[in-house]
């Protein structure tokens, strides 16, 4: 996840009132979509993922706000049907918002395409997740990314430190992103001690480093693009993807691990 920029001249911590109230706001939503989980839980990730898509659009084409729109709403209506379809052969439809996207005039066409099939089959894998997997699976994964975000956020504030990647992401330092690894890794043991298997414990940083992967892609991106948040549509945090970015990364490494091997969770 993308940390905010500093705000209304209140130094490092300027942004900390707005970002707290709107993670609030955000907690409760989402905590009670994924205690719901089945309908109300794929709404929640079809909609976020039609925003994103729309956030991306916009940031790739600027100019064209209407067409960023309908790619957004459409985005949302495929996967939507994919979820409905339930079906293998299904999963190619992902990748029309990429392929229409990219047959439009926007700048970084292939960036465009790349990403929004990040964002497509983070919505389908999150939904896939959490009926596969249940509660607990859903929870450990956010919890990483939260975590590891948080932890990431006060350690890098406080102890500063060299920078970890300062061409595309210059706030981020070695002492958050470390900090997140670790944050992570407890996160990991604490579902080991409620009955997750113990590969949990490596699986968690690995998943941390995945997502902080995923934050720097996204600052990429809004670096080429010259802006500071995707939108505007959380205050305190930017856009959508602002606070998704790390979580697309999380999830298409756990997608990624589930190909190669069984993932340490429990059924349903």
């Amino acid at each position: 996840m993308s940390a905010p920029q500093a705000t209304n001249g209140g130094g490092r911590w300027g942004d900390l009132r707005a970002r707290v109230l709107s993670a609030v706001a955000m907690l409760v939503l989402g905590a009670g979509a994924i205690w719901w989980g089945g309908l109300v839980f794929a709404e929640l990730a079809i909609v976020v993922s039609g925003l994103m898509i729309w956030e991306l659009s916009a940031m790739t084409a600027p100019e064209r706000k209407f067409e960023a729109r309908l790619l957004g709403v459409l985005a949302s209506l495929i996967l939507a049907a994919v979820l409905w379809l339930h079906s293998p052969l299904a999963l190619v439809l992902l990748i029309l918002p990429s392929v229409i996207g990219a047959l439009t005039q926007r700048r970084d066409r292939a960036i465009y395409a790349v990403y929004a099939l990040a964002v497509m089959l983070t919505g389908y894998g999150l939904v896939a997740l959490r009926a596969g997997h249940g509660l607990g699976a859903i929870t450990w994964i956010i919890a990483i990314v939260v975590v590891s975000d948080i932890s990431g956020y006060f350690a890098g504030r406080t102890l500063g430190g060299p920078k970890f990647w300062p061409r595309i992401s210059p706030k981020k330092t070695w002492s958050g992103t470390v900090a997140g690894w670790i944050g992570a890794a407890i996160v990991g043991w604490i579902f080991v001690l409620f009955g997750g298997g113990h590969g949990l414990i490596w699986l968690s940083p690995l998943l941390a480093f995945a997502g902080q992967m995923g934050d720097i892609a996204e600052s990429w991106i809004k670096r080429r693009a010259s802006i500071k948040d995707s939108s505007h549509l959380i205050p305190g945090h930017g856009g959508v993807m602002d606070r998704f970015d790390a979580l697309i990364g999380a999830v298409l490494m756990l997608l990624l691990i589930a190909q190669i091997m069984p993932l340490p969770l429990s059924e349903g």
